[in-house]
């Protein structure tokens, strides 16, 4: 009997032990896409490398950039990774979040973000990148990510920006319905959400924008309250890395002709992207973003997209890179 209540004891005083100790972790919300650019956020979670640190993370997930800088300047998330687009600088340069680290970039050899053409442009003469010239292409809004690439596109081949017909359309989803059924000419979309279309024979890959134009794509940023608390944001930016570095020693280490390998290294991390980004692993290894394996930030970029983002009309003027980065956290590439 004595031994049985021993026993019982115990297992008490380790359930106890165990809320003690989530008690004591600070509980952050993560907003992000289902796509591999995040892959280092669910290698951490996935891994318990933010458990690790002493962080209780939920992930929150969104259909596009701009609702989660909204999300985290709101306090609705407490922290943002995903793509810089005019909204989250015009945010940022009210003071409403910061930058805190870099994420994706796009890259030579490590396809993220293509062009994709509808069946029926690409059979009128929608045959590479520089061909959009004129053209209806979707993206998520105006000023996004997308279309800061279709701006580096122009100016490389000489073209307009303004020759090109933006169709907004707000979420990833809903470009690959019009591009799919050809209400636009042509979309810039990450391969990860085009990989089915593409499959399907639905649309046409004119190329990718890391071959044509590399630029910083993404990064971490936080609100006002999140930053005021230096040691849980040093606990997340640490996590981060940690996976950052696993994730670019095994699995972009790999990655041969756009594609990384399957074998006994890489599978367990390309099976954790594959459970948050709803693919099976023979596309995850199609679709894995370049990131930092110390989480640097191409500053100088950044301060080229603000500065371009601009001068277009489509970012508030009155601030620079160095206004909205917070340099406690950020490794400048």
């Amino acid at each position: 009997m004595f031994g049985y209540a021993k026993v019982v004891l115990g297992t008490f005083l380790a359930l106890a032990s165990i809320a003690a100790a989530r008690a004591d972790e600070t509980k952050l919300r993560i907003g992000v896409l289902r796509l591999s650019s995040s892959a280092p956020v669910f290698i951490a979670l996935d891994k318990g490398y933010f458990r690790d640190a002493g962080l209780d993370v939920e992930l929150k997930f969104f259909d596009a950039a701009q609702p989660i800088a909204v999300a985290t300047a709101t306090g609705d998330v407490d922290v943002g990774v995903t793509a810089f687009t005019a909204g989250l600088y015009n945010l940022a340069g009210k003071g409403a979040l910061k930058i805190i680290g870099g994420m994706s970039r796009d890259r030579p050899g490590f396809p993220l973000i293509g062009y994709f053409a509808s069946n029926k442009a690409y059979e009128s003469g929608l045959k590479t990148p520089k061909d959009i010239a004129g053209k209806r292409v979707a993206m998520t809004q105006v000023g996004s990510s997308f279309h800061y690439s279709v701006g580096l596109l122009a100016e490389k081949y000489g073209f307009k920006l303004a020759d090109v017909k933006i169709v907004p359309l707000q979420s990833m989803s809903n470009m690959a319905a019009a591009i799919k059924g050809e209400t636009v000419d042509a979309a810039l979309m990450p391969v990860s959400a085009a990989r089915k279309l593409m499959d399907e024979g639905a649309i046409k890959h004119l190329g990718w924008v890391g071959d044509e134009t590399p630029w910083q794509v993404s990064g971490v940023f936080a609100g006002p309250k999140t930053l005021a608390n230096a040691a849980s944001v040093s606990k997340l930016l640490a996590s981060l890395q940690r996976a950052e570095r696993e994730y670019h020693d095994v699995v972009l280490a790999s990655v041969k002709d756009g594609t990384a390998a399957i074998d006994d290294r890489t599978k367990p991390l390309l099976d954790i992207i594959g459970k948050y980004t709803n693919l099976p692993v023979d596309q995850v290894v199609g679709n894995c973003a370049y990131i930092d394996p110390d989480g640097k930030l191409d500053v100088k970029n950044i301060d080229s997209q603000i500065k371009w983002l601009q001068a277009q009309g489509f970012a508030d003027p009155g601030y620079d890179a160095a206004a909205i980065i917070a340099k406690d956290y950020v490794k400048p590439d």
